[in-house]
């Protein structure tokens, strides 16, 4: 498509073959990434949607947003590099697999762990792209060509280097922590993977008896406590009350003789405890309650001394001190809580039992007693599983993020990482200064599994427990401590491991066996057994190495990383800043001793159009892929763009995006008009010479709205951005330019409308690539196509004295025609003006146009003399306040009343909204919903009130 000549523009402008025509095009000629080795470097990285996804409209607004910066740098000429690729979504993608293998009655046990993720990469290689070709329909200009993936080996390569590094730093270790347990995936999950439910619960209250004869200040021989969780206290180990309530003073530090299993526990003195919320005493169950986890460190509790009284399946088992009978044990946790509930109730204390009952009035006055209170809970559901998650005291592996959070802090304080908008720094500070250790093992097949091998501790004699070389029956222990070595290779581990049993021979072997009770058989044979850590690494912490493992980390000389690190940008979603973004920081800084990216902006959500959050439940989820099929993707990226207001989530409404098909329709026509009068492609990056007023005006807006363009996007105001060159499109070159220039085709004119349509091409390109692209192609021969063209470089002022000349005519001619209609006067009718004394300027303006004033304001002269007596209208243009004798063309005693009436109408509803807007009550309950529909009708009041007291001071 080098010298070709242009075709004619069809008369109907078709998104879909325009979109799948170019993006094919783009791709198959690289010019996603041409090559400039020269050029200074720009670069981004996509937040990597999960393989198993499709494309949502959430990652339709992020992804459009990278897409517009990317393209918009490339046409300033840098070497822009988009990094794309596919997080491997451990969680998601094995669930996957599993449902299709149940599908057919299969199931992930039924095959070796190497077996079952052969299957995951067959699923992978069969129907793993499903959201990479659904970016390309939305027009990413992504480098596919260096396409990644967080399992490909380079990448595996790199997150394991990480831990193994982490881990020798000290900043990696394993501990016994309470996590997020999901019963039915089996595994710990994230924060961000638990999603709070309101659910209707019950509220117990229990009588736990003092121990010793012990009793409070009023005479009761018990304490009463109240839960949600009534099975959970077949495990509690305390009971706490604040310090300073001295209902309780004389029992800190005493016992309670804990109900079912007979378990002695004491009273203890802790914050957490509010004396005035219910009895001011809460049961501790530190290993199945995050809060009561750390009253139960702060109360000399070691997290191995901690009990659980489920097992992986939230399952009672029993617990180290075996005091839980026997009829509990194997009970499903919420048969539990009934069984617990019915055996406390069943079991008296003083003149009642050991439950508290609920005691309510019926209608006739009367007490009514219930077990329980009911309560709408808040509680944890895990987004995928879809089961309560159960707080669960396990062996994980932990990293030190307050340790890493240190230099990302600086950073951000400093200024090398600008997060955009500002207002997010303080939720960032407030988070990273109080952040927590990061659970990041998984206890799943399908990821990176973590480089870690485990044998038994060794003895007195440098040897592993118990092994004897020849021995028959070393009978190990496989609850012995267990000893990890961690390597990026089990050659490594086992270096390691000998430097670690320096009592063993130096020719003993290893053996892999697959865990510790297989160890144990491998002593008998006088083997050193080793066994590989099961679990799998958090998929975030992989993901945190996006911006430099991409590059070719951990090869410090590979060419992309040494160019194109630090990146430039990122573009995320506000809801992933302490998931993916935080930790991208922390991880880019510790490995790379420079920052990931400069710039850090957060945007919000996509909502309904009443504000409301999307959801498949509430059935207002929206398609991103059904409004491209609709209304094109042009469309959609330039509703997303223009919505898109720093620190604002975005409403969605469809009405918009087909206004902007509407907007790639009137440019297409424009285009069309020009191509039909002559006007083609530009061979001039700078303004071609001017002489007419018209012609320097609009090279002037062009200079102006470059200007304005670059501000936007330097600022990161996407909404701005796309308001200003929808702005010069609709108005100044569609409604204005090509109306004033009709019928005057001189040669100037031809090259100057040519050029200022490229440039409208070139500007637009990044927010609506395909139709853009194809507008170019089809305006005449070009060197080069838009993707890849040069940014508009005018070389030219604005001219001030074009600039007033122009803006005069269009303000003469716009309040003309609004007067027109809102005085019921036909858009054609032909009028006469009077303008005595006329400015020097304005006088030559009238003198100089008179054929625009004629065909455009349909006026046959503007005399400057003044006008007849009789009624009439002023209509302002400038310093000119012009008069229409409107005598025999309207009732004008009969417009002054309507307009009056309905001008009072309009100011008594734009005052009543005023007072309800001013009015702290309805601001603070009404329904966000309302306070917009409200603020949206005063809005249209106050202007509709302005606008009908112009047209009464229009009449005189």
């Amino acid at each position: 498509m080098t010298e070709e000549t242009a075709n004619m523009l069809d008369k109907t402008f078709d998104p879909a073959g325009i979109e799948a025509k170019w993006y094919g095009h783009w791709e198959a000629n690289n010019l996603f990434r041409p090559e400039r080795p020269d050029a200074a470097p720009f670069t981004i990285v996509n937040p990597p949607p999960n393989v198993t996804g499709s494309l949502h409209i959430g990652h339709a607004l992020d992804n459009t947003l990278q897409d517009i910066v990317i393209r918009y740098e490339r046409l300033r000429g840098k070497d822009a590099l988009w990094v794309v690729g596919t997080d491997h979504a451990g969680i998601a993608t094995q669930m996957v697999v599993e449902r299709q293998m149940e599908a057919r009655q299969d199931k992930r046990t039924n095959y070796t762990r190497e077996g079952f993720i052969e299957k995951v990469w067959e699923w992978k290689a069969e129907s793993g792209g499903t959201i990479t070709g659904q970016l390309r329909r939305l027009g990413c200009s992504m480098d596919w060509s260096r396409e990644q993936f967080t399992m490909d080996p380079h990448f595996t390569k790199a997150v394991v280097k990480v831990f193994v590094d982490l881990y020798n730093q000290g900043l990696i270790y394993r501990d016994k922590r309470l996590v997020n347990w999901d019963p039915k995936l089996k595994t710990a999950i994230s924060d961000l993977e638990v999603e709070t439910r309101e659910v209707q619960g019950n509220f117990w209250r229990f009588r736990y008896p003092l121990a010793d004869g012990v009793r409070l200040a009023d005479g009761s021989d018990h304490i009463v406590v109240a839960t949600t969780r009534p099975e959970t206290m077949l495990a509690d180990m305390a009971v706490a009350v604040h310090p300073e309530d001295e209902r309780y003073a004389s029992v800190v530090g005493k016992e309670v003789i804990l109900p079912i299993t007979g378990r002695r526990i004491k009273i203890v003195p802790d914050e957490h405890a509010d004396p005035a919320l219910g009895t001011g005493a809460v049961k501790i169950t530190p290993g199945h309650d995050f809060n009561d986890f750390e009253v139960g460190k702060r109360a000399g509790i070691a997290a191995n001394q901690m009990l659980n009284m489920l097992d992986a399946d939230a399952h009672v088992v029993q617990v180290a001190d075996g005091l839980i009978p026997d009829e509990f044990i194997g009970m499903e946790r919420f048969d539990a809580r009934k069984a617990v509930v019915a055996r406390l109730k069943a079991t008296p204390h003083g003149e009642g039992s050991l439950l508290v009952p609920h005691v309510t009035k019926n209608k006739e006055g009367e007490e009514v007693e219930h077990d329980a209170e009911p309560r709408t809970i808040q509680t944890p559901y895990g987004d995928r599983g879809g089961v309560v998650i159960e707080p669960w005291l396990t062996d994980q592996w932990y990293v030190n993020a307050a340790v890493l959070a240190q230099k990302p802090i600086e950073a951000v304080r400093s200024g090398a990482i600008e997060i955009v908008p500002k207002t997010w720094e303080k939720t960032f500070f407030n988070w990273m200064e109080n952040i927590q250790p990061w659970c990041v093992s998984r206890q799943l097949w399908w990821g990176h599994r973590i480089p870690a091998w485990y044998g038994f501790n060794k003895d007195e004699s440098g040897v592993p427990v118990a092994w004897r070389p020849g021995s028959d029956s070393p009978n190990p222990s496989v609850n012995d401590v267990q000893v990890p070595f961690v390597a990026e290779t089990f050659e490594e581990a086992q270096v390691l491991a000998r430097k670690y049993y320096d009592g063993i021979q130096s020719d003993a072997q290893f053996e892999a066996v697959p865990d510790a009770s297989a160890g144990g058989l491998s002593l008998v044979g006088g083997f050193v057994p080793l066994w590989r850590d099961s679990d799998v690494l958090d998929t975030w912490f992989s993901s945190a190495l996006w911006p430099f493992a991409t590059l070719g980390w951990p090869d410090e000389d590979a060419p992309l990383l040494k160019k194109h690190y630090p990146n430039d940008l990122l573009v995320s979603g506000f809801d992933i800043l302490f998931f993916w973004d935080a930790r991208m920081a922390m991880q880019g800084i510790h490995f790379m001793k420079e920052v990931p990216w400069k710039k850090l902006y957060l945007h919000g959500l996509v909502r309904a159009a009443d504000g409301a959050k999307m959801s498949k439940s509430k059935g207002n989820v929206v398609d991103p892929l059904g409004l491209i099929d609709q209304y094109g993707a042009d469309a959609l990226r330039f509703f997303m763009a223009a919505m898109e207001s720093q620190g604002r989530d975005v409403k969605m409404d469809e009405k918009r995006v087909e206004g902007y098909r509407n907007f790639a329709t009137k440019l297409w026509n424009a285009a069309r008009f020009c191509q039909s009068n002559g006007i083609v492609a530009s061979t001039s990056v700078t303004a071609p010479a001017a002489t007419s007023a018209v012609n320097k005006w609009i090279i002037g807006e062009v200079v102006e709205t470059v200007t304005a363009l670059d501000k936007a996007m330097a600022e990161l105001r996407f909404d701005a951005a796309a308001g200003t060159i929808y702005q010069f499109v609709w108005n100044s070159f569609c409604d204005w330019y090509i109306e004033l220039i009709k019928g005057s085709f001189d040669e100037e004119t031809k090259a100057v409308a040519g050029w200022v349509l490229d440039q409208i091409l070139v500007m637009l390109h990044p927010f609506m690539p395909f139709v853009t692209e194809e507008l170019w192609s089809k305006l005449g021969a070009r060197k080069h196509e838009l993707i890849v063209a040069a940014w508009p470089a005018p070389d030219a002022q604005v001219d001030a004295e074009a600039k007033r000349e122009v803006e005069w005519l269009i303000a003469l001619i716009g309040n003309l025609r609004g007067a027109k209609v809102e005085l019921g006067l036909a858009p054609g009718s032909r009028l006469t003006a009077y303008l005595p004394d006329p400015s020097e300027a304005t006088r030559g303006i009238i003198t100089r146009n008179p054929v625009a004033i004629d065909r455009l304001a349909r006026l046959d002269a503007i005399h400057f003399a003044p006008a007849p007596a009789g009624a009439a209208m002023q209509v302002g243009a400038g310093d000119a306040n012009i008069v229409v004798p409107l005598e025999g063309l309207i009732d004008v005693g009969a417009e002054k009343a309507r307009l009056a009436k309905a001008l009072a109408a309009s100011e008594k509803e734009r005052d009543s909204l005023d007072k309800r807007l001013s009015n702290p009550a309805f601001v603070e309950k009404a329904k966000p919903e309302a306070i917009d529909k409200a603020r949206a009708d005063h809005a249209h009041h106050s202007a509709e009130a302005t606008r009908l007291a112009a047209a009464l001071a229009r009449l005189g």
